[in-house]
């Protein structure tokens, strides 16, 4: 690609992000739990913390839906993404040395199942919050 042609992120291209505003708000409330709690627990523990956070601030959260995995047409398992914020964003809260592409796989995948766009994987493991956001 052109580097002409790839949007320039400083310069008012970001507004074309789908969901811009709400991964916003996700990722400044992951900031919110790290800076009380700190970084390294059990990923539970973050991923409760963003639910609490998330009821109290009355953004709409799903913790722990279960989306059915299909193969040729048979139910051959279940999917239960940590959590789905306003019904369309799936967040995956982890503690891991880094995100690595089998997280991105993984998060691509989720995505394809729950028939969603736009994903977030949240790294507590370090001082400094990482995060990714992912579009399928």
């Amino acid at each position: 690609m052109n580097t002409d042609q790839r949007p320039d992120l400083r310069s008012g291209g970001e507004s074309k992000l789908i969901l811009k505003s709400e991964t916003e708000k996700i990722i400044g409330l992951a900031f919110e739990v790290i800076n009380e709690i700190g970084h390294g627990l059990n990923e539970k523990i973050y991923e409760n913390s963003l639910v609490v956070l998330f009821e109290q601030s009355a953004i709409a959260v799903d913790q722990q839906k279960s989306f059915p995995v299909r193969f040729r047409g048979v139910q051959v398992g279940e999917f239960i993404p940590d959590l789905i914020v306003f019904s369309s964003v799936i967040v995956d809260a982890k503690v891991i040395d880094r995100i690595t592409d089998h997280e991105r796989g993984q998060m691509l995948n989720y995505l394809r199942i729950a028939k969603l766009r736009v994903g977030l994987i949240i790294n507590f493991k370090h001082a400094r919050l990482e995060w990714e956001r992912i579009v399928l």
